[in-house]
């Protein structure tokens, strides 16, 4: 017989009984929906946060400064100000290096007309966009002179912005920080972000005017520098120039402890994408088991056939067929099983991970490689566990088979 006859005559025997061939499908389905929609998370969360890490900036290189010591205890890093306005302005010397901004931050109480809000206030200087990756929506931005003059200017963040029912008319209006009044001059473009730390739920002000109201120091100390590095082949060599020049700058003698770190953001990146991957895979093992026992229902409900089948199959080696045509006529049949219930499941995988991305928020994210290893893999079970069957079937002694009640 040839396979398209095979084919057929296997599509004609399982549509004899529906609901039995439904629920041995019924396992391939599970496991192949699962292996699909659980790489498809795996793979928008890998998405997601690299996403999230390069909105984070362009080439960016962070320097944070050192721990400081409260009653013995060892603080967070970046609460000392071993860093300074004076290390920044160094550091954008280096060459490779595109913008440089001090960073230094508060938590304050802003208010505009009604409403109010609890947020941070950071200060930093003019590029602060270009190395955070941040777009001005409406007004400009802080300028050199703000930032020596210590004006009492303000940009909000989108979040912020929201939060204070201010838009496209706030620019020139003013609020209080902390009980003092500020210029509103510009809002930033939202980034998007559930995180409690959200860029977009900030309020920039030049950092000296920070010191001047808000820290009350009148050191240079800064919490920490951020770096855009001009190209992305240039975060090596840029990173170890700073790491020498601030070294040096701080007076750290070779192989002591440095009172600030640099965190490089393709080192962040590399190390999110290798623990996505490793995650994906381990979804994938643990849903392919669901596979495993569906390929167990179809050997099982294969060999119930063959016994239910013992006098067709008599009758046909009777009639001349050989061993190795009722040998393809079962494995056939399981092979059909096993590939309607993987197309289904593939269905059933696609339609839960654009549900998942969706509610996620990192939209339906779609791996031909993924079907077609799906697509396989079914093959492959029905192959394994429809071989037995199909043996037991082919080695079936005609007259024994006949006689078979």
């Amino acid at each position: 017989m040839s396979l398209i006859e095979l084919v057929r005559l296997a599509i004609s025997r399982l549509g004899t009984s529906r609901a039995r061939s439904a629920l041995t499908m019924l396992g391939i389905i599970i496991g192949v929906a699962s292996v699909v929609a659980l790489v498809a998370v795996g793979q928008g969360a890998s998405t997601g946060i690299t996403s999230r890490i390069n909105s984070l900036g362009t080439n960016l290189l962070t320097v944070n400064a050192g721990a400081s010591f409260s009653g013995g205890a060892r603080q967070a890093a970046g609460s000392a100000t071993t860093l300074t306005l004076q290390d920044a302005a160094a550091v954008a010397a280096i060459d490779g290096v595109a913008a440089v901004s001090p960073e230094l931050s508060a938590s304050q109480f802003v208010v505009a007309g009604d409403l109010n809000t609890t947020t941070t206030i950071l200060g930093t200087t003019r590029d602060y966009p270009t190395v955070r990756a941040y777009e001005v929506w409406q007004g400009s931005f802080l300028t050199d002179t703000s930032v020596e003059q210590a004006l009492r200017v303000a940009v909000l963040g989108s979040t912020t912005a929201d939060d204070l029912e201010l838009g496209k008319d706030a620019i020139g209006s003013q609020i209080t920080i902390g009980g003092i009044p500020f210029e509103v001059v510009g809002i930033l473009q939202a980034k998007g972000g559930t995180s409690f730390t959200s860029g977009d739920d900030q309020v920039l002000i030049p950092v000296s005017t920070l010191k001047r109201y808000f820290t009350g120091s009148s050191s240079s100390g800064v919490r920490s520098i951020g770096i855009s590095v001009a190209t992305a082949g240039q975060m090596s060599s840029v990173k170890a120039e700073v790491t020498t020049l601030l070294e040096n700058r701080h007076e750290i003698a070779s192989g002591g402890t440095d009172d600030f770190s640099v965190a490089d953001q393709t080192q962040l990146l590399s190390t999110a994408t290798s623990v996505y991957s490793l995650l994906t895979v381990l979804l994938a093992g643990v849903a392919s088991i669901s596979l495993v026992v569906g390929g167990i229902g179809i050997m099982n409900i294969m060999l119930v056939s063959v016994r239910e089948r013992t006098r067709e199959i008599g009758i046909r080696k009777a009639i001349g067929a050989k061993s190795r045509d009722i040998l393809l006529q079962f494995l056939v049949e399981a092979l059909v099983l096993s590939l309607l219930g993987g197309l289904i499941g593939i269905a059933v995988g696609l339609a839960a991970s654009a549900v998942i991305g969706a509610i996620a928020g990192w939209g339906f994210t779609f791996n031909p490689v993924t079907l077609v290893a799906a697509t396989v893999f079914s093959l492959v079970v029905g192959v394994v566990f429809g071989v037995w069957p199909a043996r037991q079937a082919a080695r079936l002694n005609p007259i024994a088979a006949l006689r078979f009640e």
